[in-house]
């Protein structure tokens, strides 16, 4: 099983990892992010890289922001786990309590007078 892993984990990566050299190689020029749509020439606001450097921080956000979506739709679904093993331990810890037992010689059914 771990031999599988490993090799689609080659199967799969290695071709990524190619394409991202690829890209990376590719796309070195430099190119200015401006982030005041206004005034674009505005040095304060702007940003300049490769260009392959703002397609990783793309898709690293993306990634990012697919995780906590992703996190949150399952809350509910951890809730209910989480209640659950509560409701098991709860059981399992009744189960384990010995159980009262009578005095040896009494009964539990009303003695009768006769």
């Amino acid at each position: 099983m771990n031999r599988v892993k490993k090799i689609v984990s080659l199967v799969v990566l290695v071709p990524i990892a190619i394409v991202l050299i690829v890209l990376c190689v590719a796309n070195r020029q430099t190119v200015t992010l401006a982030l005041n749509p206004f005034q674009p020439d505005d040095a304060v606001l702007s940003l300049s890289a490769p260009f392959f450097l703002f397609l990783f921080v793309a898709v690293l956000f993306g990634m990012l922001l697919g995780s906590v979506v992703t996190w949150i739709a399952q809350g509910k679904h951890r809730r209910l786990a989480r209640q659950e093993a509560r409701a098991a331990l709860k059981r399992q810890d009744a189960a384990a309590q010995p159980k009262p037992q009578a005095p040896a010689g009494s009964s539990l059914l009303p003695a009768s007078k006769g």
